[in-house]
This record gives C-alpha cells, sequence and structure tokens, in this order.
C-alpha cells in the first residue's frame, strides 16, 4: 500500500524508472528541483543502457543500472532484493508505476511515493474521442505529473520549473563542438535532424525528412543528422551521426545544435534539457498526453484532425494515409523554423 505525505523532507530517496528515455530525461528536472528545495539526494534505478542520463546531476548520488537479465525472472527478484535491503531507510519514489515497478515496491521498508500516471484519464480521453477528462490532463505536463506525489496540490511547481536538465562536461560540449566543426565554416545556423521514432506513425516518412534538409541547406541552413535507425541515403552520410553516438554524445550534439526538428521523440526531451530550441512535429499524439516541449522557444506543428489522438502511444495503423503528419509540409517547417529566435538571428 502507498503511503502519501504532501511533503516529503527526506535527505535521501530512491527514485525507480526503468524507461522510456525520453521518460527518464523527463525526471531529471523534478530530481532537481526538489534537490534545491530540500536538499534531498536520489539513488536512481533504472536500466543501464539509460545510466547515462544521470552523469553529473547535482541531485544523484548514485545509479543502480539494471542489464537486462536482471529484469527477468529469478535474477530479477534477486537484484530487487537487494535494492530493497539498500535503500531500507529511504522512501521509494516510483516514477513508472508498472508491474515491475510494483514487484520493486511490494516489500519496500519505508513510504513509497507514486507519481499520478492518470492511466483512467488518458484511456476516457482516447476512447469519448476527447470528450472527457481534457480538462484533467491539460493541468499537468508528465513532469508535474512526476512532481505531484512530492507536492501538495497548492505546492507543485510550474511547467517551466521542472524543465528536465542534462548536465554536459566541458570535455563532452568540445568533443560534439568539433564533429560540427565544418558545418559551421559554411552555415551560420545549423539544425540537428531526428527522423526516427519508437512508432513510425509518429514522424514523417524518409521522403518528407530528405525533402526539408534540402530546402534547409538551398536556405542556408546546415543540418545534420541524429538517433538511431535505418541507414540514410549516401548523400547524407558525410552529415549523419546515425547509429553512431552513445547518449552522452547524443545529449551533446544536440547541445550545440541551434535547434533540433523531431517528432514526438526522446531527442525532443533531450534538447529541452540542454537548453536547444526544438521544432517538433506531432501526429498520432496530442498535448493532452503530456508530453509537449517546455522551453520558451520551442514550437509544435500539429494539424487539428478529428482523428487525432488515435492511440495512447502513437502505435498501430493508420486508415488516413498518416495525414497528420503528411498534411504538414517541409516548406511550412521551413517557416516555422526560420521564425524561431535562434534561427532567424534575434537570440
Amino acid at each position: 500500500m502507498a503511503r502519501y505525505s504532501s511533503r516529503i523532507s527526506d535527505r535521501h530517496m530512491v527514485a525507480v524508472r526503468f524507461s522510456s528515455l525520453g521518460d527518464i530525461v523527463l525526471t531529471t528536472g523534478v530530481l532537481l528541483r526538489y534537490h534545491q528545495e530540500h536538499g534531498t539526494m536520489f539513488t536512481v534505478v533504472t536500466r543501464k543502457a539509460f545510466a547515462p542520463v544521470f552523469d553529473g546531476h547535482p541531485a544523484v548520488q548514485e545509479v543502480i543500472g539494471l542489464d537486462e537479465g536482471e529484469l527477468h525472472g529469478p535474477s530479477q527478484a534477486a537484484a530487487f532484493r537487494r535494492i530493497v535491503e539498500k535503500g531500507k531507510d529511504s522512501p521509494l519514489l516510483d516514477l513508472h508505476r508498472n508491474l515491475r515497478s510494483a514487484l520493486l515496491a511490494k516489500n519496500w521498508k519505508d513510504a513509497i511515493i507514486c507519481y499520478r500516471k492518470m492511466s483512467l484519464e488518458r484511456r476516457f480521453f482516447l476512447w469519448s474521442k476527447g470528450r472527457l477528462c481534457r480538462k484533467a490532463l491539460l493541468s499537468l505536463n508528465v513532469p508535474q505529473r512526476y512532481a505531484a506525489g512530492l507536492y501538495s496540490r497548492e505546492e507543485l511547481p510550474a511547467q517551466e520549473e521542472l524543465r528536465p536538465r542534462l548536465f554536459l562536461s566541458e570535455e563532452e560540449k568540445n568533443h560534439a563542438c568539433q564533429a560540427i566543426a565544418g558545418l559551421r565554416k559554411n552555415f551560420s545556423r545549423v539544425v540537428a535532424l531526428h527522423p526516427f521514432a519508437t512508432h513510425d506513425l509518429k514522424t514523417w516518412k524518409p521522403a518528407a525528412w530528405l525533402a526539408f534538409a534540402a530546402l534547409l541547406r538551398k536556405n542556408s541552413i546546415g543540418c545534420f543528422w541524429i538517433g538511431q535507425g535505418p541507414d540514410l541515403p549516401a548523400e547524407e552520410k558525410e552529415c549523419s551521426f546515425v547509429n553512431k553516438t552513445g547518449l552522452r554524445q547524443l545529449f551533446a550534439l544536440c547541445g550545440e545544435a541551434d535547434a533540433v526538428v523531431t517528432g514526438d521523440s526522446a531527442p525532443m526531451h533531450i534538447a529541452d534539457a540542454v537548453n536547444t530550441p526544438v521544432l517538433a512535429l506531432f501526429g498520432p499524439t496530442t498535448r493532452e498526453w503530456g508530453f509537449f516541449p517546455s522551453g520558451a522557444e520551442d514550437r509544435v506543428m500539429q494539424l487539428d484532425l478529428p482523428c487525432r489522438p488515435c492511440s495512447l502511444h502513437g502505435s498501430g495503423s493508420c486508415p488516413h494515409a498518416h495525414a497528420c503528419l503528411e498534411g504538414i509540409s517541409p516548406d511550412a517547417a521551413l517557416g516555422v523554423l526560420q521564425s524561431m529566435p535562434a534561427i532567424d538571428g534575434m537570440s
């Protein structure tokens, strides 16, 4: 049984979030804000692959990174017993609220604080085609939902106060700067393009991305590609970091760009967390899910279609020929990008 408090003042907590990358990045601002207010230090439990998210984070004293073998069967049970014993004098902050985190919490010896997942509200909103629960969903973005177990309703920080934060070393910044130095010689503005998504419906088709890149260069804006996915055409490989970077290199490259253009994806949150403006293209998912970028200079492009949102995560098939994103043209996206202060030279 979870035990709640309007304010948890403990000096140490164990925070758990196993996946996915974007969701984990969104926890960073919550941990930082609470640490700044109360001095609380955190031990974070996550997948080993995502542990680098917390490198250099001032609120995180330790990361327990579990590999795939420790997330199933007897190995998971043994790993969880070790974590329970290690955290026996600390509250557990469950930022996942799935079966796996419930198994970790089952034998927890201290308080358990759960985030406000709003699963029912999201499902009612989807089932009712937007007629139910819209106001509740729009009232809190995902970082605020994470923070809701730590704060009373009256004390809950504003969205901008919980903006995600990644902490890069000077060495990481310098390496990224050197990696795109060639582009900087030829273009005064350089944009990172992330053309991939966990689900294909959440991003432009490849032809639209390639057309957009060509438009950028035609308008004297340099670009480079980031992320993990299928190889790009040969003519794009010279400015491609696709499948070539680890997480920290990805973070630093986003930090060196003047803007990041992407769909509803982890690099959208990564860019926010390194203070790089984002142009985000939203299709099957909508603001109600809580994932819109939160920076003052960020821009979101979306079409007001009655079929949106069509799913909780952007999965499945589309009976409307991908109209929600196909209807956003590369030319229109260029216009919005050029209006952003980081690109038009006003900032």
